[in-house]
């Protein structure tokens, strides 16, 4: 039985793994992480800044999810924008997903944000199929060099 809650400073691990098997653009720094954004991200969900959510199956989080609510003037609210999701690959596809997606849903509901939205490619027909539509491009652009990717991946080199 999977169970969506509240990430806590418990799942830092757990977290840390799944964010390991994730990311295809940035390569996570453990230290970064422990020390500087993980805190930083329990710090922003226990304010209201952000919704921190892990799946969990026999006492290990199988899966999370990270969205920020940003004050908006074009939509006269919040908007939440789901920035990460992953799911352990043995369980992808058993629903895990969905129910951290409607649970963040639902944390939006509560408090009354104007929208969800989600900048993806790679998972736009999972969103789709949960009620997302696509309104927008997003563009990105970073301010300072990322590293090089160490390992074999699509951004190595």
């Amino acid at each position: 039985m999977t169970t969506v809650r509240d990430a806590t400073p418990a799942d830092a691990d757990d977290v840390y793994r799944l964010l390991s098997a994730f990311v295809t653009s940035y390569r996570p720094d453990r230290a970064v992480f422990d020390a500087v954004t993980f805190p930083r991200v329990i710090e922003a969900a226990s304010a209201g800044g952000a919704e921190f959510l892990v799946a969990e199956q026999d006492s290990c989080a199988v899966g999370y999810l990270l969205a920020v609510r940003m004050p908006t003037l074009f939509a006269g609210g919040t908007v939440l924008e789901l920035l990460e999701l992953t799911v352990d690959e043995p369980v992808r596809g058993r629903g895990t997903g969905s129910a951290l997606v409607r649970a963040a849903q639902a944390k939006a509901r509560e408090a009354k944000d104007v929208e969800v939205t989600v900048p993806t490619r790679r998972a736009a027909d999972f969103y789709r199929a949960l009620g997302f539509k696509e309104t927008a491009v997003h563009l990105t652009w970073r301010p300072v060099p990322r590293p090089p990717r160490r390992g074999p991946g699509p951004d190595a080199g």
